[in-house]
C-alpha cells in the first residue's frame, strides 16, 4: 500500500525545499527545450524512458511486473524504474529537476503538482497524442488541471470517511448510526454515549483534528472550500471555529481520548489507532486504509459516510486522486512517454496487477474490470465509493504551493487546542494566518 505518513497522507516539510526547488524549476524553464538529461536512445535504437515513484517493496514489485508487460507489447521502448521511500522521493525529484535531469514519467502528489506545473516542469497531457483521458472518472478528471492545461492525471481514487467497528458499538450497547442522515451533533452524542456506556473501556472516537481533509469536507458541506481554484483560502473563520469547537465538545464529553493519549495515538499511526487496538468505535481514515486497519483489529471494520452530508446545503465528501502521473517538460520522447502513461491508465492487464495499490483505478471501465479480483477490504471500499458517487458534487482544485506545510500546521494547532492552551476562535485565527504565510493564499 501507499508508503506515506501514519495518518494516511503524506507528512511533508515543504519549507526546507521550497526555495531551492523554486530556483531549480525557474532554471528548468530555460532548459526544457534543449537537451535535457531524460531517457534517450540505446545503441540498438530502443527508446529508454525513466519512470519515478515512491512506495513499499510490494509496490515496486507490482510496478516492475507492469513495466515488463508494457515492454513485451512495445519492444522499441524500455522503462527504467526509479523508486524510493516517501521521505526521500521529493528531495531526489527536486535535485534531478534542478539538474535538468527529471524522470520522463513522474509520479506526483496533489500538494506538489501546482509547484512543478506553474514553473514549467511538466507537459500539458491534454496535448499529447496517444494518451486517452476520456474514460477517467469525471469526479477526478480535472483535478490535475491548472489554467486550462492538464499537468497530472489521477492514478486512482480514495475517499476520506468514518471507519467504524460494529463489534465495539455492540459491546457498548449503542446502535450503529444511520450514515445517510446523521449530523455532526449526532456524531458527538453517539461517540460520548459509547464512552459512557462502556465505562470508558471503549472510546467513542479518535481525535479528528489532525488531518485538514476532515475540515475540507466540513467546509464543503457549508458551501465553502479549503482552497479555491486560484490557490486562495476558500472558507470563513466562523466555519473553521465551528469545526474546532466540535473537537472541544468531543474532549469535554469524554467521547475521544484526552490530549496526551491522543498525541500518542496519532504518533503511532493506523496500527495504534483506537480501531486497530480494539479500544474505540470510530476513526477518520482514507478508504484505502480499510484493509490494513481491519487486519490489525482482527474485525470487519465498516465504512460510513461523513456526518453532516445531508445537514447543510450540499454534501462535502469527494474523491481524492491517490496520486498523479505527469510527464516531464524536458523529456526527449513525449510520444513514447504518453504511450506508457496510457498503458498505466487504460490497460486492464496493468490494472489486474496493480489492483488498488494506487487507489481504485481512475479509468471507470478498468475499475469495473478488477472489482471481483480485489481483496475483500478493497472490494468493500470499491462498493462504498460506488454508493457515495452519486452524492458527490465536485472535486477539489490542486492545493497552492506550500500546502505540504499545512500537515504540520494543523497538528500543532490541534495539540494546543486539545491541551486547552487556545480556544476554537484562536485556533481558527492561527490556522488562517499560518496557512496564508505558508502558501501565500491570503
Amino acid at each position: 500500500m501507499r508508503a506515506e505518513s501514519p495518518s494516511g497522507r503524506p507528512s511533508v516539510r515543504l519549507r526546507s525545499r521550497t526555495l531551492p526547488l523554486a530556483a531549480a524549476l525557474t532554471a528548468l524553464t530555460m532548459v526544457v527545450s534543449g537537451c535535457g538529461g531524460q531517457g534517450g536512445d540505446s545503441a540498438d535504437g530502443v527508446v529508454e524512458l525513466r519512470f519515478s515513484w515512491w512506495g513499499s517493496d510490494e509496490r515496486h514489485a507490482m510496478t516492475q511486473e507492469v513495466i515488463e508487460l508494457f515492454e513485451e507489447q512495445n519492444p522499441g521502448i524500455k522503462i527504467v524504474g526509479e523508486y524510493t521511500d516517501w521521505a526521500s522521493y521529493w528531495d531526489k525529484l527536486a535535485t534531478t529537476t534542478a539538474a535538468g535531469d527529471a524522470p520522463d514519467i513522474i509520479t506526483q502528489e496533489e500538494r506538489y503538482l501546482r509547484e512543478y506545473a506553474e514553473r514549467g516542469a511538466l507537459l500539458d497531457l491534454s496535448q499529447l497524442d496517444g494518451l486517452d483521458l476520456s474514460k477517467i472518472d469525471p469526479l477526478v478528471a480535472e483535478s490535475g488541471d491548472l489554467d486550462g492545461a492538464t499537468y497530472g492525471v489521477a492514478t486512482g481514487v480514495n475517499a476520506y470517511a468514518i471507519l467504524a467497528d460494529p463489534q465495539a458499538f455492540a459491546d457498548a450497547g449503542v446502535d450503529m448510526p444511520d450514515d445517510d442522515t446523521w449530523t455532526w451533533d449526532d456524531y458527538v452524542k453517539i461517540a460520548a454515549e459509547i464512552s459512557e456506556k462502556s465505562n470508558g473501556e471503549i472510546v467513542g472516537t479518535q481525535a479528528m483534528g489532525y488531518n485538514e481533509t476532515g475540515f475540507a469536507i466540513f467546509a464543503r458541506q457549508h458551501g465553502e472550500s479549503l482552497y479555491t481554484e486560484d490557490g486562495k483560502l476558500g472558507f470563513s473563520k466562523k466555519t473553521l471555529e465551528k469545526w474546532f469547537q466540535y473537537t472541544v465538545d468531543l474532549l469535554e464529553s469524554g467521547a475521544q481520548p484526552g490530549a496526551s493519549e491522543s498525541v500518542e495515538i496519532e504518533a503511532g499511526g493506523p496500527d495504534q489507532s483506537v480501531l486497530a487496538t480494539n479500544k474505540g468505535a470510530m476513526a477518520h481514515f482514507w478508504t484505502n486504509q480499510l484493509g490494513a486497519i481491519s487486519a490489525s483489529s482482527g474485525r470487519e471494520i465498516e465504512l460510513l459516510r461523513y456526518p453532516g452530508e445531508t445537514e447543510h446545503e450540499r454534501t462535502g465528501m469527494y474523491f481524492k486522486p491517490a496520486m498523479y502521473y505527469s510527464i516531464s517538460a524536458g523529456t526527449e520522447h513525449p510520444e513514447e512517454a504518453a504511450k506508457f502513461v496510457d498503458f498505466l491508465l487504460n490497460s486492464e492487464e496493468a490494472a489486474a496487477v496493480l489492483l488498488a495499490d494506487r487507489g481504485l483505478p481512475a479509468n471507470v471501465e478498468v475499475r469495473d474490470s478488477i472489482v471481483d479480483s480485489l481483496p475483500e477490504a478493497d472490494k468493500r471500499s470499491a462498493e462504498f465509493l460506488a454508493e457515495i458517487e452519486g452524492t458527490i458534487v465536485d472535486g477539489n482544485p490542486p492545493p497552492p504551493i506550500g500546502a505540504g506545510q499545512v500537515v504540520d500546521i494543523i497538528k500543532r494547532i490541534n495539540d494546543d487546542l486539545m491541551f486547552g492552551e487556545i480556544t476554537p476562535a484562536e485556533a481558527a485565527d492561527r490556522f488562517v494566518k499560518e496557512v496564508e504565510d505558508a502558501t501565500g493564499a491570503a
